[in-house]
């Protein structure tokens, strides 16, 4: 295992692409073998980009971090035309070229056809793809409303997982491209006050490193992003959690670890040692630390 901290981002990241041995699985459908993360051009830069919840702050961020970088076509999917337009135009106002197209992660049936819209409206290779999708709820809300607790299962979970599995089929058949999956610090190990999100991310983050590994011979990898709290729409006006961080950082995360080949990565950085500790915790010990949290 590699381990490395990387400055100024001050994210680790853990993992590097190993084939497996063969196995009795489908065979991926592709035209040609490329290297594991042969998506960028000859510097080493994203060209094309998908994000599936394209309105999510860390979405936006990692984009607006990519285009500088020479990303110039960003494709923008998600429920509301109205939230993402305000990211198209600053990524237009960057230098990109940006199309918005609707995707649901609650509308399973619709997947197949989304993710073939959004290919459709790149009109080229989408070197990367970033599942951004998530919703953190109330929990005594969830609670209390059980059929809320299983909606928000599907646009963390489920819904992800679809939407994921149309869009290896994609990177499959071009041999090359990264998929960037946010998950959360939260997906280590549940907490009474968020188990319901907690086990959401943690199903999302199980899928994700099996994908990965389902997806190494076809040339196209897996990054993992595990965030702390993080200061955003979506948290606002809660107590922020200790070693917050924000969109930029986790974006900042991202772009080093796409460049660097890293398929896990923790922001900030030192989750990376500390998660392992709090999750070998007696059970009635962690009880006690995590309801401080």
């Amino acid at each position: 295992m590699d381990l490395r901290l990387q400055a100024p981002q001050l994210a680790v990241y853990e993992g590097t692409t190993v084939a497996p041995p063969a196995t009795a699985g489908r065979s991926p459908r592709r035209a040609k073998q490329l290297p594991s993360g042969a998506v960028q051009n000859a510097l080493g830069a994203v060209q094309s980009l998908l994000v599936l919840g394209g309105s999510s702050d860390i979405g936006a961020a990692i984009a607006e971090r990519l285009v500088p970088d020479g990303c110039r076509s960003v494709v923008l999917a998600g429920r509301r035309p109205d939230a993402m337009e305000p990211v198209a135009a600053r990524l237009r106002a960057a230098g990109a070229a940006v199309t918005t197209t609707h995707w649901d992660a609650a509308d399973i049936g619709g997947h197949a056809d989304a993710v073939k819209a959004a290919w459709e409206a790149a009109g080229t290779d989408i070197d990367c793809v970033v599942m951004a999708s998530g919703v953190l709820g109330d929990q005594a809300h969830l609670e209390d409303d059980p059929a809320a607790a299983a909606e928000l299962a599907v646009t963390n979970y489920a819904g992800p997982v679809s939407a994921l599995l149309h869009v290896a089929r994609h990177l499959e058949e071009q041999g090359h491209g990264t998929i960037v999956v946010l998950s959360s610090v939260a997906a280590e190990r549940a907490r009474r006050s968020n188990f319901v999100y907690g086990s959401s991310k943690a199903g999302l983050d199980a899928f994700a490193q099996g994908l990965a590994d389902s997806l190494v011979a076809a040339g196209v990898r897996v990054v993992v992003v595990r965030p702390g709290f993080v200061h955003s729409s979506m948290t606002e006006g809660r107590d922020p959690a200790p070693m917050a961080t924000t969109p930029a950082a986790v974006a900042d995360a991202v772009a080093a670890a796409i460049a660097s080949g890293r398929e896990t990565v923790w922001v900030p950085g030192a989750l990376r040692y500390l998660m392992p500790v709090l999750r070998h915790l007696p059970r009635p010990l962690w009880r006690r630390v995590s309801a401080n949290m």
